[in-house]
């Protein structure tokens, strides 16, 4: 790039100027002052434009200014080394890029800038004027995940954000709604200090719970009453009569199931009486770790086990299979007598199978081979709160087939289910008057984990009916706070708070 600046002579015509000290009348002085402003590259050539301009004098005695030059409006300002267009281009580079990336894209285009200027351009910048939101959203975002939290408040009808507080604490939030009493909706979630902070800086505002998170409340209670109850679960996998054996090939005579020279055993019979070794020398387990490059984790799991063979747990033979959610439904065709592979693949491909016949018929071959009964391993707590949450119309044939074998065996999760889709239409259809007919419901049924989900929305009743009723929602700041950790990541963890609201206001 040519690096030759291109001069172009230029002559204020503007006729006097009010003393930016003191705002009297000031007078010319028969002198003139050329100055140098960069501007924005031509061609990829620097523009450094030459200003001959005047100097005026005060002719108040009192004013501290005395001389001063005249400006040219919408070009210079004082003290400035660069046109206003050429700032303004610089600082919209700062607010995309922040220092670093937005100095090394401006040498891209012909300027010459540090970080440390692009950066100082993007604080300088006025804050918008923003109009006091009639509806506003409020949630936390991390400036250092699990100890720093500060406030992102959302204009939800324009969808911008309006302001950022360094702290998560309902005084500040109290404060920044206080000097804003047309706020008529706050739409947060059911975090307390959100919930007091709301209510003593906007009483007269209708405070909305957001759906989402009352629906992530209710999985998380439905996932603890399936736990609870997780041994009605085996009725999918009858346990068998005596613990299955595994095949000859994996078995020496020492009883593990991995022989000697299998890569994997050796490497991990060698860790673990290393590590037993070291822990029986005294060292701690902090000590191991360092010495052995592991992870706290992985000493923990080596010094826990009394052997080696009790690290050989789901290896390669646990991993998951695409067959694995159909099992129940071939176990049971086993045991009706149907044991052709091909005849029952036919038959699980129209329930929505995708897998191999291949992995089928070794499924088969694997249960007429073993001496012991071969069945499929019962759900786990999730997958089972994952059928019950999710649409029935859009449940797969063999999910609906699974589910409907546990709710006939567990009347308890049977009730759960029915809870769960009845909060469902509720929320979906926004039905938020039959709120207390639910709440009441739940109570009268002998579910723990719905009664600590209960008690919570009756605490917080209010803005739980609102968040069912009315159509705002905490969806339009989700996006907001994603992007605040992308701009306060691309600064490395180095920015302030004062520069990342900077950022995050005016680069919307």
């Amino acid at each position: 790039m040519n690096e030759e600046a291109v001069r172009i002579e230029a002559q204020s015509t503007v006729a006097g100027f009010d003393c930016p000290g003191c705002g009297g009348w000031s007078r010319r002085i028969h002198s003139s002052y050329l100055r140098f402003p960069a501007d924005v590259p031509s061609g990829g050539r620097r523009v450094v434009l030459c200003l001959r301009v005047r100097r005026f004098l005060c002719p108040a005695i009192s004013c501290g200014r005395r001389t001063f030059v005249e400006q040219m409006p919408g070009l210079t300002r004082r003290y400035g080394r660069r046109t206003e267009r050429l700032r303004s281009t610089l600082a919209a580079v700062g607010l995309a890029l922040a220092g670093r990336a937005g100095a090394r894209i401006a040498r891209v285009i012909g300027l010459s800038v540090s970080r440390s200027t692009v950066l100082r351009l993007v604080e300088s910048l006025p804050d918008p004027e923003v109009p006091a939101p009639r509806v506003v959203g409020v949630d936390e975002y991390a400036t250092r995940k699990g100890r720093h939290y500060g406030t992102v408040l959302v204009d939800v009808e324009s969808r911008r954000p309006v302001d950022l507080l360094p702290d998560r604490e309902a005084s500040s939030l109290a404060a920044w709604l206080a000097e804003r009493p047309g706020v008529e909706v706050v739409c947060r979630d059911r975090a307390p200090f959100f919930a007091e902070g709301a209510t003593a800086g906007a009483p007269q505002a209708v405070q909305v719970a957001d759906r989402w998170h009352l629906w992530h409340n209710l999985s998380e209670a439905a996932e603890r009453c399936i736990a609870e109850h997780r041994g009605r679960l085996r009725v999918l996998a009858p346990d068998p009569a005596q613990p299955a054996t595994e095949p000859e090939k994996f078995e020496d005579s020492s009883g593990s199931p991995w022989p000697r020279g299998h890569r994997f055993a050796d490497r991990t019979r060698a860790n673990h009486a290393t590590v037993h070794e070291l822990l029986t020398a005294g060292l701690s387990r902090r000590a191991v770790g360092r010495q052995l490059r592991m992870t706290s984790r992985t000493v923990k799991l080596f010094a826990d086990a009394a052997t080696p063979e009790d690290l050989f747990r789901g290896q390669w033979q646990g991993r998951p299979s695409k067959l694995d959610a159909f099992k129940p439904y071939l176990d049971d065709r086993w045991n009706q007598g149907c044991t052709n592979a091909w005849t029952l693949w036919e038959e699980i491909v129209p329930l929505g199978y995708q897998g191999s016949y291949q992995r089928v018929r070794a499924y088969f071959r694997e249960k007429r081979t073993s001496p012991n009964p071969i069945t499929a391993r019962p759900p786990s707590p999730r997958v089972v709160a994952g059928w019950i949450l999710r649409r029935p119309e859009t449940l797969p044939e063999i999910d609906h087939l699974r589910l409907k074998a546990v709710l006939v065996h567990c009347p308890e999760l049977d009730a759960l289910t029915t809870h769960v889709r009845s909060f469902a239409q509720m929320l979906t259809e926004r039905q938020g008057e039959r709120l207390p007919q639910w709440l009441a419901a739940v109570r009268r049924d002998d579910l723990p984990s719905l009664h600590t989900l209960a008690a919570g929305i009756e605490r917080d009743r209010d803005a739980v009916m609102a968040g069912l009723t009315l159509p705002w929602n905490s969806g339009v700041f989700e996006g907001h706070v994603n992007r605040i950790k992308m701009l306060k990541r691309q600064m490395f963890g180095r920015a302030g708070f004062a520069l990342l609201r900077k950022r995050v206001l005016l680069a919307s």
